[in-house]
């Protein structure tokens, strides 16, 4: 049996982190949004109870430390199902470590597909019950689409599709850890956060400028000194007609929001030849599980 999904990168339009949880995490509010920027995941199931991964990045891990790998797993340990191993071949094209969620959405692609595949039943909720069990990020990449997440990001209010626009996207040479990162954060000094009331009304009325005006990461205020690239990211987009431009996630990669395909294609010629990892997307809306 083969089978095969995409697996959809995601972007952060603004992100705020309200408060220190007792149990360690932070509190974060943002609005995710999905991009055409994907994975290719092959599923080949063949027998056994042994299921490896492969990639076309040979530094990530083949075993268990793979989300892909767990997400199978997983969801044959949950349902009940007989284990189908095989191998799990995945075609990356969303940069690692960009806060671009490539190996959240990975992990849900695998749940879709296994769950369509052998109609197991499970309905979104209890697929994102499993998701959230493999990372915060997993819930969201389930379906995609244009979402309010709150708390670690699994507590999912689904929004109107946001208007069609291009993503120019571009990771420097570099990644941040998302513990360090997050380690170093005093919400009490955050002086400047997104509107995201005012993200939210953009999207309800389908109006591109009010959102890409607002957006804003308050993790950019937090980066170390080495980490500068970032803000030299942003301000190269913005030149470049970029209606607005963020950080990701916790990064690195930085996004500007253009309203024509021209717009992103022309910034993304005159990016492309300073970073490697340049890439070019649309907005996407929400998957169905059938």
């Amino acid at each position: 049996m083969e089978l095969r999904e995409k697996a959809y990168a995601k972007l952060n339009l603004g992100l705020d982190v309200l408060r220190r949880m007792d149990d360690g995490y932070h509190e974060v509010l943002t609005v995710m949004q999905s991009v055409s920027l994907c994975d290719e995941i092959r599923l080949k199931l063949a027998g056994g109870e042994t299921i490896t991964a492969s990639t076309n990045l040979k530094y990530l891990p083949k075993g268990e430390k793979n989300m892909a790998v767990r997400a199978a797993l997983l969801f044959f340990e949950r349902t009940g199902l007989p284990v189908r191993g095989g191998e799990i071949e995945i075609d990356k094209s969303i940069p690692v470590g960009a806060g671009m969620a490539g190996g959240s959405s990975d992990a849900a692609a695998v749940l879709r597909a296994l769950n369509r595949a052998f109609q197991a039943g499970l309905s979104r909720p209890e697929l994102e019950a499993l998701a959230l069990e493999l990372g915060s990020d997993v819930p969201f990449c389930v379906t995609g689409g244009t979402v309010l997440c709150r708390g670690r990001g699994e507590i999912m209010t689904d929004l109107p599709p946001m208007p069609k626009c291009w993503a120019v996207i571009c990771k420097p040479p570099f990644s941040i850890s998302t513990p360090e990162l997050f380690s170093i954060i005093n919400c009490g000094k955050i002086k400047i956060r997104p509107d995201m009331d005012g993200i939210i009304k953009g999207i309800e009325r389908g109006d591109l400028a009010q959102i890409a005006r607002r957006i804003y990461n308050v993790l950019e205020d937090f980066l170390p000194p080495q980490y500068s690239e970032v803000k030299v990211i942003k301000s190269k987009l913005i030149d470049l007609g970029a209606l607005g431009a963020s950080m990701t996630g916790t990064g690195s990669a930085v996004y500007g929001l253009f309203d024509s395909q021209d717009a992103a294609r022309s910034a993304y010629d005159a990016l492309k030849t300073q970073y490697r990892e340049c890439l070019l997307a649309v907005t996407t809306e929400k998957l169905g599980l059938n």
